[in-house]
């Protein structure tokens, strides 16, 4: 048993892989049809959303202080909303309004960042206040004047459906153009440039970090905007999937999001985790709520299973990463007995 601990301490990302052959395996034999291509299909265009959401938490938690985003998911709401009010009640050429909704995404994740990074305002109630600023928003761009009331609108045109629905090779267009190549980039920022390396260090030791001549505010900064321009892509992918803008169509993402993130190595507490343990988390959340549905499970357990796997994730990462450490000074004891003798 020890043993096992050593090895998943060491090497997360093999415990992830177990456990989503294992979820998938198990709802493949309990499960109709939920091996066929097509709902593995669905599930990696449900995934390509909230992925996009999680590595924006991943990279807002990784830099330390505290990070969070509460307000990913009104964000997209509104990304949409606008995308959709451009091109259904204003005649706005698609592309034209689809670089208007990014663009606004990424200014409200400017926002956030100015409110945690230069006012200094907890990202708690900065992102929580924008959650509320973000949803109201999206409500009232929503509102149909004829009516009054706030109203979905699905009036796009066909060629814009292709980013959500198109396949190329049997595998879906926003996977293959735009998820992938989004880890990718996101994989090897992190991984591999300056900007990664003061993100890591900002997230483990601020002041440390600030007498290194890091420039934690615009790290802060930036990790926000760059999860409004995911936020963005998001809201994109998921108009074009289900051809409607509705003013609560990121609902509760941003819990799935920090779940995913969390679940995925991303300590909670900044400067640690990697993108690769949150792609392998994203799919074990996508194949365990898409098997519970299929199951027939109620969705109120759906979300207790939700609560469940982000309680156990986080407890898990405070014992894994204890173990951690003390396997890192058991090395340095027996290194430095070893100097001694020798």
């Amino acid at each position: 048993m020890d043993r096992l601990l050593d090895i998943i301490a060491k090497n997360r990302n093999a415990f992830l892989s177990t456990l989503l052959g294992i979820l998938f395996a198990t709802f493949s034999f309990i499960v109709p049809h939920f091996f066929s291509l097509y709902n593995i299909s669905n599930m990696t265009q449900y995934g390509v959303e909230i992925g996009l959401l999680a590595f924006a938490e991943a990279i807002i938690i990784i830099s330390g202080g505290g990070g969070i985003d509460l307000s990913v998911g009104s964000l997209l709401s509104l990304s949409a909303m606008i995308i959709g009010v451009l091109v259904g009640r204003h005649g706005f050429n698609i592309w034209v309004a689809t670089a208007v909704g990014l663009g606004v995404a990424a200014v409200g994740g400017a926002f956030n960042g100015i409110l945690v990074s230069i006012a200094k305002i907890p990202p708690l109630l900065a992102t929580l206040a924008n959650m509320y600023i973000f949803s109201s928003l999206a409500l009232l761009v929503s509102v149909e004047p004829q009516f009054g009331n706030p109203m979905p609108i699905s009036k796009f045109p066909p060629d814009y459906f292709f980013i959500g629905q198109s396949t190329v090779l049997g595998i879906p267009f926003q996977v293959l153009f735009i998820f992938i190549p989004s880890f990718l980039i996101l994989n090897y920022l992190i991984k591999s440039t300056t900007f990664g390396r003061y993100l890591y260090a900002t997230g483990s030791n601020e002041k440390a970090a600030r007498f290194s001549n890091v420039p934690v505010r615009k790290i802060r900064f930036m990790v926000y905007l760059i999860g409004g321009i995911l936020v963005g892509i998001a809201a994109v992918i998921m108009t074009s999937r289900i051809a409607s803008s509705r003013p609560d169509l990121g609902m509760g993402y941003e819990l799935q999001a920090i779940t995913i993130a969390v679940l995925g190595g991303i300590n909670i507490f900044g400067g640690e985790g990697e993108p690769s343990g949150v792609l392998l988390s994203i799919g074990i959340i996508v194949v365990l709520y898409n098997g519970l549905q299929l199951a027939g499970v109620n969705a109120i357990w759906q979300m207790g299973t939700l609560g469940i796997v982000l309680v156990g994730s986080a407890v898990g990462n405070y014992f894994l990463s204890r173990r951690t450490m003390r396997i890192l000074i058991s090395r340095t004891k027996n290194l430095k007995e070893e100097d001694r003798q020798g």
